[in-house]
């Protein structure tokens, strides 16, 4: 193993992230090779900066003057320069400053500085290989995004434990819940990833729910067990109930225990309306852990970034920070979460409205781009199809008996013709019984 993996893991060794490591987590390592050289040489090569592999001229990068039209109101290297493993400076101290001001009951004694990544999806993937080796179990809820299935099982060969997260009166089954993590701390350790806004349901807890199961992750490690909890936050702020606990549960569990380990995925991909430019952040939160705790962390998922893109997109990190620092942003965010928000109360009442239905049985949402139904008799991708050949609606369907509508992308005058469409075709299609 190498000697800076070695350094690694002899910080971490006496806490739960050294416990979790996955056999990757252990041997990865950030060299001190050309990133970090090149960073040296930044800050201290006055004569000439021969290090790392880009094209400069009078100062600049060179940059191709048809690329320049296209961006005119940013700086050359604001578009086309490396930026750090890390990300830029500014751009995670800034994430750390909104999710304080998201999420006020944040120590941020307790969390770190966040790190850049190139999509949730990354941030993800790259927790897992740190902290799942193949055949250790993760429990997510039932049914899930159908990307945790690749990334934790076929990616690191983790097995998924899925679990009904919702009871029949449309709540989190916390019983259910508490009764799974019991199950895995017996074995030593929960790895537990949550998704709220949840995808594919649309369901954010309350306070209550979210302290419950804040409460079994506390009773886990109290009894001796390490937990990893993934808080995969992508949609986080489009709650449109005022019982909805409003803070990430990543607020609740980043000074829970010193043997619980949260780490908080997001970033302004869903928030800040920016899907394609691939923008995310990853922020480690735990009572347990000091600074050079953090920064040995770090430092890992620093190695990881450069073992796979080496690092994320500098024109995104350099478009989020103008995007902040313009005054219209807030209130033009505000526009479209009232128009998010309106589909969304549309859609309540149609469902309301056909809550009888024999064929179809929502499940809870109050929060999210997404609402999802359970089909009753009938399979799920035979009425996808349906509605696509035959009334050209587009929506997906999962696990052979639920399908998923994103409200969001769909004009609040067209949400009553879309949904009397699916309530119509579920009802033609003929019983899988």
């Amino acid at each position: 193993m190498n000697s800076l993996a070695i350094e690694l893991n002899e910080i971490l060794k006496d806490t739960a992230v050294g416990r979790m490591l996955s056999g990757f987590g252990k041997r990865i390592y950030f060299p001190h090779g050309i990133i970090a050289q090149s960073a040296e040489a930044k800050k201290s090569a006055r004569t000439a900066n021969g290090t790392i592999g880009m094209a400069y001229s009078g100062g600049k990068p060179m940059l191709l003057p048809a690329l320049k039209r296209c961006l005119p109101d940013f700086e050359d290297e604001e578009i086309v320069a490396y930026a750090p493993t890390a990300g830029n400076e500014k751009v995670r101290e800034l994430w750390k400053k909104l999710l304080l001001q998201k999420n006020p009951s944040l120590n941020p004694a307790h969390i770190s500085l966040p790190v850049v990544t190139p999509g949730i999806t990354a941030s993800i993937s790259y927790t897992a290989e740190l902290f799942l080796d193949p055949g250790q179990t993760i429990l997510s809820a039932y049914p899930a995004w159908d990307n945790y299935a690749l990334i934790f099982e076929e990616r690191v060969g983790a097995v998924m434990r899925g679990v009904s997260f919702f009871d029949s009166a449309g709540c989190l089954d916390i019983p259910k819940i508490r009764e799974a993590v019991q199950e895995e701390a017996r074995k030593g350790s929960v790895r537990v990833i949550l998704n709220f806004p949840n995808n594919p349901a649309g369901y954010s807890p309350n306070e209550t729910e979210a302290r419950a199961i804040a409460q079994c992750l506390y009773e886990a490690a109290e009894s001796g067990a390490d937990v990893l909890a993934i808080c995969d936050d992508a949609y986080f702020g489009f709650f449109y109930e005022d019982d909805i606990y409003k803070e990430s549960i990543f607020s609740l569990l980043s000074g829970l225990h010193e043997r619980v380990l949260a780490v908080k995925t997001d970033g302004p991909t869903k928030e800040d309306y920016n899907w394609g430019l691939r923008l995310a952040m990853v922020t480690i939160g735990s009572k347990g852990l000091q600074s050079r705790h953090f920064d040995a962390l770090v430092t890992k998922f620093m190695g990881t970034i450069r073992s796979s893109v080496s690092c994320s997109n500098t024109l995104a990190q350099s478009m989020f920070l103008k995007t902040c620092a313009d005054e219209s942003t807030s209130a033009q965010k505000t526009v479209f979460f009232d128009i998010m928000k309106e589909r969304y109360n549309e859609v309540k009442k149609i469902v309301r409205a056909h809550k009888y239905h024999p064929r179809l049985t929502p499940m809870p949402f109050n929060s999210g781009y997404f609402m999802s139904m359970r089909c009753n008799g009938i399979d799920a991708g035979r009425l996808r199809r349906e509605l696509l050949e035959k009334y050209g609606i587009g929506v997906i369907a999962f696990g052979g008996e639920y399908i998923r509508v994103a409200f969001s992308a769909i004009e609040k005058e067209l949400l009553p013709e879309v949904f009397t469409a699916i309530y119509e075709a579920a009802l033609n299609i003929p019983s899988s019984s």
